[in-house]
């Protein structure tokens, strides 16, 4: 039993050594098959390469953002990468074409404006003329006896006896013939005093020059004096008849010139801006169907209405005489009803047709087309309307290309996506406030302290999302994209604002975090 003893020991080693070997052998070679290397173990998977600053640029392999030019950043299983500003939507090529989207470029035109109105036709007020009796007496007879005649200038109106008058004829009669006979200086001197004096009363009495001059061959029995057309136009009214005893200012005939017509409009207050002197107007009347009388505005009364809040218009409209069955008369009737359209324009601005911009609540907004099927909602300040084009005062810069076909779509989606970002941040208790300036930042990056584009100085939001770069570890933030082409011709002279930061604003939270790993 002693000599087996060694032996077994031998055996029992033996064994114990091959199993250890197989052992270790094995497990290892387990353990290497199912982890390889802890490098290999602990790998993530990546998703896609995004733009930090534009989340819409998206790639499958590494490479350069197609706006900016900076590296894509990766972005892994579980993490959610960078997310749209909001107000902005992304969509693809067949989302493009099934809502028709369709895009224009801001550019620099003309503001065309059809304004239509509606007044009457007067006569010409600076040439109407109302005849009173300058002296009592007695109507013999009417010459005009009816409204609408026409008259000229020196024709007579009515035939007129006044005692009063007939004694100044007279008086001036036999001083003319005196002075005739005079032939002492002195005594011709004194005559033509007289007679200038009995000259002014008469021409007071209503006599015109050529009356007064015919007066000494008038005939001793002739005690009766015309009365004179003062101008040449048309009786508008008749006060007298025959018979009629008239005293001093009784209205008699009133007349006006209808040669030159007034059309005249109300313009409201909106429409001020549009409208100035000069301006051809094209007008129809009713009576005379077919014929565009064109003219230019004349006269802006600056006093306003108080209850209407507008002002009245003038435009001169020549009015020549036509022959209808053998008899003449003016084309244009006195007090017609008439319709007229001012072409209105004005010099080229920054203009969008008017289905580009939308009135939302208390915004108006437009959408910009940011390539690659993103378009950013932006507000926009407007101008004048014109029939066809907005004039666009802030917002926009001249060559953006903005939505005028399927935008209601867009901003319907954009609503959708707020609400959802809303809601989402309500359900994992994060703060739901606007975070278009708290986006992560990629490692090492600084954040823009400033709530002001370092351009312009205007609020960032103000013109909605506002556009941002990285350069040289720096976060750079502007208001609108137009102003990042001002900052890249000197970045130096921007970058020395962030070094002093303006009185009375307050630099934001440093962000130094990276993406959720």
């Amino acid at each position: 039993m002693n000599a087996k003893t060694p032996l077994a020991f031998v055996a029992i080693a033996v064994l114990a050594a091959g199993g250890g070997w197989f052992a270790a052998n094995h497990f290892r070679g387990a353990h290497n098959h199912a982890g390889a290397s802890p490098t290999e173990s602990t790998a993530r998977k990546v998703l896609y390469y995004q733009s930090s600053m534009h989340p819409w640029v998206k790639s499958e392999k590494p490479g350069k953002c197609t706006v900016c030019g900076m590296d894509l950043v990766p972005v892994y299983e579980g993490q959610k990468g960078y997310a749209l500003a909001a107000g902005t939507v992304s969509l693809d090529t067949n989302g493009i074409q099934a809502i028709n989207l369709q895009t224009v470029a801001a550019r620099r035109l003309p503001l065309v404006r059809t304004l239509r109105v509606a007044g009457t036709i007067d006569d010409n007020d600076a040439k109407h003329r109302r005849l009173s009796a300058y002296v009592e007496g007695r109507i013999e007879k009417l010459h005009v006896n009816f409204v609408g005649a026409e008259v000229k200038e020196g024709e007579p109106l009515a035939t007129f006896y006044s005692p009063m008058l007939l004694n100044a004829e007279r008086e001036y009669t036999l001083l003319f013939r005196q002075s005739q006979m005079a032939h002492s200086y002195a005594l011709t001197a004194e005559h033509k005093r007289l007679m200038a004096a009995a000259e002014q009363r008469l021409s007071r009495y209503g006599l015109t020059t050529a009356q007064i001059a015919k007066l000494p061959f008038k005939s001793e029995t002739n005690h009766l004096s015309e009365i004179l057309a003062p101008m040449t136009g048309t009786v508008v009214m008749r006060e007298v008849y025959e018979g009629q005893f008239v005293k001093e200012g009784d209205k008699l005939f009133e007349l006006a010139d209808f040669f030159t017509m007034w059309f005249q409009f109300d313009l409201y207050e909106r429409d001020f801006a549009w409208v100035r002197i000069g301006q051809e107007v094209e007008i129809t009347v009713p009576s005379v169907p077919g014929k565009k009388f064109v003219a230019a505005i004349t006269f802006i009364d600056p006093n306003l209405n108080d209850m209407t809040r507008s002002a009245r218009v003038r435009v001169e409209v020549q009015n020549p005489l036509i022959t209808v069955q053998g008899k003449a008369r003016r084309e244009l009737l006195h007090k017609t009803y008439a319709d007229a359209v001012v072409r209105l324009d004005t010099p080229e601005v920054l203009a969008l047709p008017r289905t580009a911009v939308l009135h939302t609540g208390d915004r108006t907004v437009a959408y910009v087309d940011k390539g690659g099927g993103v378009y950013e909602q932006r507000r926009v300040k407007l101008g004048r309307a014109g029939d066809e084009l907005w004039e666009i005062l802030e917002g926009l810069k001249e060559g953006e290309r903005i939505v005028t076909t399927g935008n209601l779509l867009l901003d319907g989606q954009a609503q959708l996506n707020s609400q959802a970002t809303d809601a989402g941040g309500a359900a994992s208790g994060t703060n739901s406030a606007p975070h278009q300036h708290t986006q992560a930042l990629p490692p090492g990056v600084k954040p823009y302290p400033l709530d002001v584009c370092i351009v312009g100085g205007e609020k960032l939001g103000s013109m909605g999302e506002p556009a941002t770069l990285i350069y040289q570890g720096q976060q750079v933030k502007f208001c609108c994209s137009g102003c990042q082409p001002e900052f890249e011709k000197d970045p130096a002279k921007f970058l020395k604002k962030l070094s002093a930061p303006p009185s009375g604003v307050a630099p934001q939270t440093t962000n130094t975090n990276t993406q959720k790993q």
